[in-house]
């Protein structure tokens, strides 16, 4: 292997890791050419035999690790105790910790560390120990394009299997398994990814992903994974199956489809690699800047305490963007005397990542772009790991959710949505936007990525900084196309979901364009659901009476539905669908997203439609009045009950 592109394999052991070492060296074939550096959790009190032991079953080198020695292949080098380990510029770094300092994350360190050094060069190995160490570590390698592996059982352990399930159940991990075989995994690996190799694959793979194979390839994620890649940029879609080709050592496009057809583990594997994206805290930092500057001020200055403002983050994987937000707000927040209440809604389609967001702890590398004043105020600090503080995380509130699937929030003050519209392509983005656009308030803002613009809806957004992608919502509400979650292209019940339409020049479009807008504007929220109350299509404005609820995504409409509506929506649901008859519930009250109540009427109903392959049933929510505020409406429930009283003594008089 060349010299100048050897692997840095990182491996992470702790209890029972000396057996598991044992088994993976005797795996490593002699032509690898790696270098391999071990992060054990280590008792600063004694000095480590683990030099001289692995000596004993490898013909490597191995040496205990210095303060600046530059890494080479066909060595490995062991951290020393007392010490937290990192890597720059192919060079160790060591740093001896304080005598009360107990260091919780050796491995996420180091590995974190290497996959920024390093990119496709690094691996992470994950092997036998005694907590999560390694879980963050992997992922940061993963994103960076290298190459994770963690132990399964065989017959090296892995004897305390925490730390190998911990890394396996982030997604992150491309190989899972036994400790001998991983060394043939990282030279199959790495030999079909020199850069001749690669070279002449690229070619070849795009000349073989034509459109029927990339269709099918969609139809098996949509099927399996419930998920519609066929909007993701065609580039960056093929990027991503060539690096899974190549990690599975299939034989091209069409030996790869094949495994899809009959793995489903692999199809799963290749949905992880299609959401992974670099995040970072306080990415683009003038952006962020300009944000606080600009932006939060003028949410917050002007709201009462018992206001609420609210903020969408969608596709907010590990939860850096998230923390970054909440870290601004809540900085701003020190500095009135009664600041208003902040809700982030941070959502993603990958629970792994939501896992990781919501446990706020991260390698002190990922807090480069942090000022070391902002971290001693929002982060507690363990080691060279920091936990982001209790009352910035008390902001934020992490579910799953599908921005292109699932129903959107509402009454928005703010969308965070940044990096997620480079991943799209033109046909996904013009199903977004409207949605985004919906979502928030009259002139709420939307604040996207450097690499991102809203030019082809500039009829939806105003520009407030071009420079730092920061948006306004115009006050026209054109019709918004929700998701239809039917995985057709088209709507089941035509409507107020229909695709937005842009230059509308003849009369024809110009009256579909005002039908559209009455049907959003003045049409009652409506849905339509399956005999098993799944639903397939959303109205606009249907946001006020469904909510993202925590735990698995769901399509079931009763599921979705807002406090005080959900029991009645259940049992109108299931009369209407026994009886398939009209069921209707009037004097319903239901509480909006902002506090307030409404006071509707449900209506569930059969619905006719030609072509139907199953019986469809239309759900209206009739809004009966304006909403009000629990108070007012407590008071005149009381003034109704003291007339009626009265009513009731004259009649009885």
């Amino acid at each position: 292997m060349n010299q100048d592109h050897f692997p840095i394999v990182g491996i992470g052991a702790s209890a029972g890791g000396i057996e598991a070492m044992q088994g993976f060296f005797r795996g490593v074939p002699e032509t690898l050419g790696a270098a391999f550096v071990i992060v054990t959790h280590l008792s600063r009190e004694h000095k480590s035999l683990l030099p001289d032991v692995l000596a004993r079953f490898t013909p490597l080198e191995v040496e205990a690790a210095t303060d600046g020695v530059s890494v080479r292949p066909g060595r490995v080098y062991v951290m020393t105790a007392g010490s937290v380990m990192g890597i720059a510029g192919g060079r160790l770094t060591l740093k001896p910790l304080g005598p009360a300092v107990r260091e919780p994350k050796p491995v996420d360190l180091f590995l974190t560390a290497l996959a920024l050094d390093q990119g496709a060069r690094a691996v992470g190995v994950i092997l036998s120990g005694g907590d999560g160490d390694g879980a963050i570590g992997v992922k940061a390698i993963k994103e960076h394009g290298g190459l994770t592996l963690a132990q399964t059982a065989d017959g090296y352990g892995p004897e305390t299997p925490d730390m190998p399930i911990s890394a396996l159940r982030t997604g992150f991990v491309d190989f899972g398994d036994a400790a001998e075989r991983m060394g043939d995994r990282i030279a199959a690996h790495f030999a079909a990814n020199s850069p001749a190799t690669q070279d002449g694959q690229t070619d070849q793979f795009a000349r073989e992903f034509d459109a029927e194979l990339l269709t099918e390839i969609f139809a098996i994620l949509r099927s399996q994974v419930g998920h519609d890649f066929s909007g993701y940029k065609p580039s960056t879609f093929v990027r991503r199956l060539q690096r899974r080709i190549s990690v599975v050592g299939a034989a091209g496009p069409d030996g790869y489809l094949k495994l899809l057809r009959a793995d489903p583990a692999e199809v799963g594997a290749l949905f992880r690699d299609l959401l992974i994206g670099v995040t970072n805290f306080f990415r683009d930092a003038a952006a962020f800047e300009a944000l606080a500057a600009d932006v939060i001020p003028k949410l917050l200055d002007e709201r009462a305490a018992t206001d609420v403002v609210r903020i969408w983050v969608p596709a907010c994987s590990t939860g850096e963007e998230v923390y970054s937000l909440a870290i601004l707000l809540r900085e701003h927040m020190l500095t009135l005397a009664d600041p208003p209440r902040v809700q982030i809604f941070a959502t993603d389609i990958d629970e792994r990542s939501l896992t990781v967001a919501r446990t706020g702890l991260y390698p002190r590398t990922y807090l480069s772009a942090i000022s070391p004043e902002r971290i001693a105020q929002h982060f507690v600090s363990e080691g060279d790991s920091a936990v982001v503080a209790k009352a910035v995380r008390d902001l934020c509130t992490f579910a799953p959710h599908s921005v292109l699937r699932d129903p959107p929030f509402s009454r928005l003050d703010l969308v965070s949505c940044r990096n997620l519209l480079i991943y799209l392509g033109v046909d996904a983005q013009q199903q977004l936007m409207p949605v985004l656009h919906y979502a928030l308030r009259p002139r709420g803002y939307l604040f996207i990525g450097m690499a991102e613009n809203v030019t082809r809806f500039e009829d939806l957004f105003e520009t407030i900084d071009k420079r730092n992608r920061i948006f306004q919502a115009r006050d026209a509400i054109p019709p918004a196309r929700l998701p239809p979650m039917s995985g057709q292209d088209t709507p089941i019940f035509a409507g107020a979901g229909q695709p937005y339409r842009r230059n509308v020049t003849t009369h024809t479009a110009l009256r579909h364009t005002v039908e559209t807008l009455m049907l959003a504007e003045f049409t009652p929220p409506h849905a339509v659901v399956t005999r098993t109350g799944e639903a397939v299509h959303y109205s606009s404005r249907i946001g006020d009476h469904l909510e993202v609820v925590p735990g698995q995504p769901t399509r079931e409409l009763a599921a979705m539905a807002r406090k005080g509506l959900r029991l009645d929506l259940r049992t109108a649901l299931r009369e209407a669908i026994e009886g398939n008859t009209r069921v209707v519930r009037d004097s319903i009250s239901v509480e909006l997203p902002d506090g307030r109540l409404q006071t509707i009427s449900l209506v569930v109903k059969p619905l006719n439609t030609a072509g139907a392959t199953e019986p469809l049933f239309l759900v209206v929510f009739n809004e009966a009045a304006a909403p009000v505020v629990k108070e007012r409406q407590a008071l005149e429930a009381n003034e109704r009950d003291t007339a009626f009283q009265a009513l009731e003594r004259r009649v009885s008089l």
